[in-house]
């Protein structure tokens, strides 16, 4: 059975990270697997040096209640995390989803997403979490790691969710677009939906004829497809087809190849996660 690894830490795009997850459940039917991981800070032990800063006995009565108070900060982690998972549970079986479980781990995502994601064949997670900086636009932390390591395609939710009824793909006939449409045809989740296959810049004739193919590919599959070679920087174009056509999704490879470069910090990869208003599915 196929199985959806939806990453959250409670922060404000909690909600729709729930929300994209139960439509991918719903058309993959597949069971949800809710993970939340603690600060690993709230695990360690004070280890801040105080010898010969204050007297013993003083020191020693510090330290105590720093202990005690590490080890409070640590239930009011645990306990905050649970409330996290209660409410992605009830959200997620409001809207349906009846296969779904929530577990809370030590540790950082993206030191361990990648023993949880080898059973997962997709993974949901917020394009911003509680450490971003919302007013620059930076984005999560994890999220840039964690993408570095899935081995399965991530769908990073936007802001909120909307309508599924479109999507562009950002072809550029590189490994990873490739299989953004071998999957799109394969796979339950796209079905259904209007496809635009994108080109940018100034393509060869082998791209071209890529694209012919890769157009080709999902209309046997069942797609209505258009496809598209607009000239430009990748990262421009891509932004602006999908805020003013507009589409409901964004799909591209995390990896580029020719104009769409390899990522990542300052690639299109991460400057599309960024700028677009709409969820991104990647493909490595």
């Amino acid at each position: 059975m196929p199985n959806i690894l939806a990453c959250t830490d409670g922060s404000r795009y909690a909600p729709s990270v729930y929300r994209h997850a139960a439509w991918a459940a719903r058309r993959l039917d597949a069971s949800v697997h809710v993970l939340h991981m603690l600060n690993p800070h709230h695990e360690e032990p004070v280890k801040t040096d105080y010898s010969g800063s204050i007297g013993f006995d003083a020191r020693a009565h510090l330290l105590d209640e720093l202990v005690e108070l590490e080890a409070a900060k640590a239930r009011v982690a645990q306990k905050r995390g649970q409330a996290i998972l209660d409410d992605a549970l009830a959200r997620l079986r409001e809207a349906g989803i009846t296969r779904v479980v929530a577990d809370q781990k030590h540790g950082k995502l993206s030191e361990s997403i990648d023993n949880y994601e080898r059973d997962a064949d997709l993974v949901v997670l917020g394009k911003r979490g509680n450490n971003a900086d919302f007013e620059t636009g930076h984005l999560g932390s994890n999220l840039e790691r964690v993408i570095r390591i899935c081995q399965h395609p991530v769908l990073v939710a936007a802001r909120r969710f909307g309508r599924m009824e479109r999507f562009v793909l950002a072809f550029d006939g590189g490994p990873s677009a490739k299989k953004a449409v071998d999957y799109a045809a394969r796979e339950p989740l796209l079905r259904g939906m209007q496809a635009l296959l994108l080109t940018t810049g100034e393509p060869g004739p082998k791209i071209r004829t890529e694209l012919d193919e890769a157009a080709a590919t999902l209309r046997e599959a069942g797609y209505q497809v258009d496809s598209e070679v607009r000239p430009g920087d990748p990262e421009e174009v891509i932004a602006a087809v999908a805020d003013q056509d507009p589409f409901d999704l964004l799909v591209m490879g995390a990896y580029g190849h020719s104009r769409i470069r390899q990522f990542f910090v300052g690639s299109t990869t991460t400057a599309m996660i960024r700028t677009v208003k709409i969820p991104v599915l990647l493909f490595r």
